[in-house]
């Protein structure tokens, strides 16, 4: 195939003109392979000598059947030898190259998704998720002396040539060289790009919020206070800390611009105003995730308020439940399925519970088991679910209503272990590896909690009876909008009659559907005269990410547009038609970063867990790469694999989004504030990569960016 290569250097054509040779290789040798398959056992026909089998099963003799069955077993095993033995597409066969110099001379191996070789061409197509030979291509770059050792067997050599290439509907289309990248446009015609489209832009280290640099805000430093509280403060942001402290605040603002800040620096200044009043012992910060609880932890040491207790919500609601009931421990079910979880945690479920409740006639009725079987008596109300659904409004499918009669049954169900405990030897209630009966079964659910039950359950009781908590001082709760009314309902308990606290929150990242919003948020921790503050400057993300991400809130972006972010960094766009290519790409970039700045907070941020898994797994070997989980940051310069359920409140100095695609953002109001919240954690550059077909969240003015 001859095409125009223009003014491209010699080295570039030589590496063109090797590719498109190797492909056709490639494609011709898959196509003899086919060839001869084709030529073998017919597939159709075994499936009818299969059928005919069966047929002569049910008449045959008994003395007959072994033999029949042999017959079927020997059809069976041909038809599963036929379909393992699949061979690559040739309209993609492969998206990595790498030629490895080692004792038995020059060999090119080729990472694709289907093992395939046929030695006598010098095709040699591996599975790059499980062939030991593709680990020098994850941990080695080109020029360098490997050693590995495969099985047993130790292979040394030379890495001659470490090369990423895109192929669509079977044409080269892009070639990632080291340095060079090359991509064919649609005439045909070969060209190199700026090395800027395949890395991500230098400067960014340093850009995000530290945890012993607190402040985002502009101002100067005031020396009248001791702490230096509002050092880095800008004039709207040191309005809203100077406060008082017997006024609840409420602080609202975008991605980035400061509403942590704020809250923290408030918090400090009441502490150092009025330290009998306000001790730290009697202060509680609150917040939906780990990872934003370890930050914050990190934060607050430098203000001084080491003494200032920092939870998450659920360990919160657990510590608070127990207290509550006075139990010493709660039985939790920590694996909701996502739909119950969002119909306990909708306000419709607030105001129909509030509607439904009787007093009971003595304050005995307020035992945890006893208001655990009145609230399971609504969660078999099939009437009474109907009308949370329907108050919903769309937010909750019917589905949810048998989702939560079942859930509900399970664990309301009698445990295994005491059902047969009479009729039984005890020793056989415990399984050979040491486990329960009922462990990783549906009855492991009997007398169970749901996690989101706990503050339903503290509500019910305040109806009849005190919970008998202690008051506190000060409550900060960060991320206010991911917190459920019955959650609210509680940490009202909490307050005193100042109802000194600080809200912060953004009502366009909330991550659930069915925030109830802040006027019923101060409603139901009965507050009245609450001081508001509307943070306007977002001093995070640059411009290209604040106009993105409005762009994929759609309509439900403010109406009000905030001033525009700092110039910054473009967005880059990357697509590709497989998933393993935009990993290996996202792969390479990385690498690349760590090398030119080694002190660079970096946030990979998939759309879920199991996503954030696959992405891993392509830098898992190297020393920089960390996968967090359950909020595990360490807040150390590399590279955090993770997903968007764990970000939020968290800044990175460059993010990548490794999954934009339709199946993983679908189009819906709670994809696009999920997304929202991925694209504004990064302070210096984005990059949405994407495969298959993209998500329609992302504007069409992606779709002309570079691959």
């Amino acid at each position: 195939m001859s095409h125009s290569h223009g003014n491209l250097p010699e080295g570039a054509r030589d590496i063109i003109a090797e590719e498109e040779a190797l492909l056709a290789r490639v494609q011709a040798t898959l196509e003899a392979a086919r060839h001869k398959a084709g030529r073998g056992t017919d597939t159709q026909g075994l499936v009818a000598q299969l059928q005919v089998l069966r047929d002569d099963v049910a008449t045959a003799a008994v003395a007959d059947l072994p033999h029949l069955f042999a017959q079927m077993n020997q059809a069976r095993s041909l038809m599963e030898r036929q379909e393992t033995a699949r061979l690559p597409d040739s309209q993609a066969p492969y998206f990595a190259h790498l030629r490895l110099d080692g004792v038995g001379g020059p060999r090119d191996y080729l990472l694709g998704r289907t093992t395939f070789a046929d030695v006598s061409a010098g095709v040699r197509v591996i599975d790059w998720r499980f062939a030991p030979v593709a680990r020098v291509f994850y941990c080695y770059e080109e020029g360098d002396s490997y050693e590995e050792y495969f099985g047993e067997r130790l292979a040394e050599g030379t890495v001659q040539t470490r090369r990423l290439v895109v192929i669509e509907r079977g044409v080269l289309t892009r070639i990632i060289s080291g340095r060079l990248v090359l991509e064919r446009a649609p005439d045909g015609a070969w060209h190199s790009v700026g090395l800027d489209v395949a890395t991500l832009q230098s400067g960014g280290a340093g850009t995000a919020a530290r945890p012993e640099f607190l402040g985002t805000g502009k101002g100067a430093r005031r020396s009248e206070d001791a702490f230096g509280v509002t050092a880095l403060l800008d004039s709207e942001q040191y309005e809203a800390v100077s406060t008082g402290p017997d006024r609840p605040l409420l602080v609202l603002g975008s991605a980035g611009s400061g509403k942590t800040t704020v809250a923290l620096h408030r918090l400090a200044k009441i502490a150092f105003d009025n330290a009998q009043t306000y001790p730290q012992s009697r202060m509680k910060l609150i917040v939906p995730e780990e990872g934003l609880a370890r930050l914050s932890r990190r934060l607050l040491a430098p203000l001084g308020l080491g003494g200032v207790a920092v939870q998450t919500r659920d360990s919160w609601l657990l510590a608070t439940a127990k207290q509550a009931f006075n139990l010493p421990g709660i039985k939790l079910w920590h694996d909701t399925p996502p739909l119950v979880s969002r119909l306990k945690r909708h306000p419709a479920l607030r105001r129909a519970l509030a509607a439904r409740i009787g007093a009971p006639k003595t304050e005995a009725g307020t035992t945890l088991e006893r208001l655990r079987k009145r609230l399971a008596d609504a969660y078999f109300d099939r009437r009474f679910l109907d009308t949370v659904v329907n108050a919903a409004r769309g937010e909750l499918p019917r589905t949810a209503i048998d989702e939560v009669m079942e859930h509900t049954r399970l664990q309301h169900s009698t445990p295994l272990a005491k059902e047969l405990k009479d009729i039984t030897d005890p020793d056989r209630l415990v399984t050979v590896d040491g486990k329960a009966i009922e462990e990783d079964t549906p009855y492991a659910m009997a007398g169970t909690v749901d996690l989101d039950d706990l503050p339903i359950l503290m509500f019910l009781k305040a109806q009849h009876t005190s919970l008998g908590l202690e008051r506190l001082a000060h409550v900060v709760l960060d991320e206010a909008e991911d917190f459920s009314l019955f959650e609210l309902f509680v940490v009202s308990r909490l307050l005193g009659k100042g109802k000194s606290c600080t809200l912060a929150g953004d009502e366009m990242q909330q991550t659930d559907a069915g925030f109830a919003g802040w006027p019923a948020v101060l409603n139901e921790l009965n507050i009245r005269d609450a001081a508001t503050c509307r943070l306007q400057v977002s001093y995070r993300c640059p411009q290209p990410v604040v106009e993105l991400a409005r762009q994929v809130l759609g309509t439900q972006a403010p109406e009000a547009s905030n001033p525009a972010g700092r110039p910054g960094a473009p967005v880059g766009f990357h697509h590709f038609p497989d998933e393993a290519q935009a990993q290996l790409f996202i792969g390479e970039a990385l690498r690349d970063l760590v090398s030119r700045e080694p002190h660079a907070s970096v946030g990979v941020i998939a759309s879920s867990p199991e996503s954030a898994d696959a992405v891993y797994r392509v830098v898992a070997e190297l020393p920089w790469a960390r996968r967090v989980s359950d909020g595990e940051f360490t807040f150390e310069p590399g590279v955090d694999v993770t997903d968007v359920g764990s970000v939020k409140g968290l800044e990175f100095d460059y993010v990548i989004l490794p999954d934009v695609t339709a199946r993983a953002w679908p189009m819906d109001d709670e994809s696009r504030r999920r997304l929202h919240v991925a694209i504004t954690r990064t302070s210096h550059q984005l990059w949405v990569v994407s495969s298959g077909v993209r998500s329609h969240l992302i504007p069409d003015a992606g779709a002309a960016a570079p691959r």
